[in-house]
């Protein structure tokens, strides 16, 4: 096996065609298809259904793809390494969060662009549950986790520590309650994020430990559009504290305390444990040390053992 056959049989693959694959790679089709067969040959496997025009995959196939995902993703990344060896401090910092955890990231790329103005950022918005796939796919050097991981390839940092906060808008009932007991919730109508998380579970725990129904009536695809849709006066939410910093500064929303609820949630920084991290990536984990040591809570920079 060689990349260019790795290159040849992703190609396909994606694509679903020997001849748009042929087209993406400059090639012909002829040429494109002995190359499937020279490795399949190699291989002692068929990777494509023969009976399927639409180059569905076999198991092996399926499997195969994987590797070569990581294979071709560790071509660029060596290429990428080498090209910043040659340009020095210039280079590219590629990292996945998800919604929640982009708002962490702000305040620190602001500081790290400040450092190293010549080194291109990419923040990839990515599903939290497949953050440590796209960093153990080397899709990314670089990502952020409000849980711990449990793959052990992959190392973390807790970088910041956060809670859920009850919100109502300012016209709600309980707006000038200040506290309130997790009893007196069973009639609200919770709007909730449609993606299962941790959080999400302990929640669900903590109502039923309380023998409290959870209503659940709204459920929404962004966190931004949970906020604006409890600011309009429909129902009520749990969200993350630094997602609605600026809402509760400017009264449009209010946070009442729910003392059995008090969950806490630690952003994490992981990437490859036995990764060579490449000069950016070092940089940023400077970055983030150093603003940490400056700002202090909620900020912290220790390495996760699993609290």
């Amino acid at each position: 096996m060689d990349l260019v056959q790795m290159e040849t049989f992703l190609a396909v693959a994606e694509e679903r065609s020997f001849s748009r694959a042929a087209a993406r790679l400059h090639r012909t089709q002829p040429a494109v298809s002995q190359a499937i067969a020279k490795l399949e040959g190699e291989l002692g496997e068929v990777l494509f259904e023969r009976s399927s025009r639409d180059g569905t995959l076999t198991d092996a196939g399926e499997v195969l793809r994987e590797y070569a995902s990581k294979l071709l993703n560790l071509r660029n990344e060596a290429t990428g390494a080498l090209t910043e060896l040659r340009e020095l401090h210039s280079g590219r910092l590629n990292l996945a969060a998800n919604e929640y955890t982009c708002l962490y990231l702000l305040p620190l790329l602001d500081e790290f662009r400040r450092q190293n103005p010549r080194i291109k950022l990419a923040v990839q918005r990515t599903l939290a549950s497949r953050i440590s796939d796209e960093v153990l796919m080397h899709s990314v050097e670089l990502g952020v986790l409000s849980f711990r991981p449990d793959d052990t390839q992959v190392k973390s940092m807790v970088v910041y520590r956060d809670e859920l906060a009850f919100v109502v808008n300012p016209r709600h009932p309980l707006a000038g309650a200040g506290k309130v007991s997790i009893r007196q919730l069973g009639g609200q109508n919770f709007i909730a994020h449609n993606i299962p998380s941790p959080q999400r579970q302990k929640v669900i725990q903590a109502f039923k430990r309380h023998k409290t129904p959870l209503q659940m009536g709204v459920e929404l695809p962004s966190l931004e559009a949970i906020k604006r849709f409890v600011e309009m006066g429909n129902g009520v939410a749990l969200v993350p504290g630094l997602t609605v910093r600026t809402e509760l500064e400017s009264g449009a929303l209010v946070r009442v305390q729910i003392p059995e609820l008090q969950i806490e949630r630690k952003l994490r920084l992981v990437y490859r444990r036995q990764a060579s991290l490449s000069h950016a990536a070092l940089a940023f984990l400077k970055v983030v040390e150093a603003y940490a040591a400056a700002h202090g809570d909620p900020y912290c920079f220790q390495a996760d053992r699993g609290i």
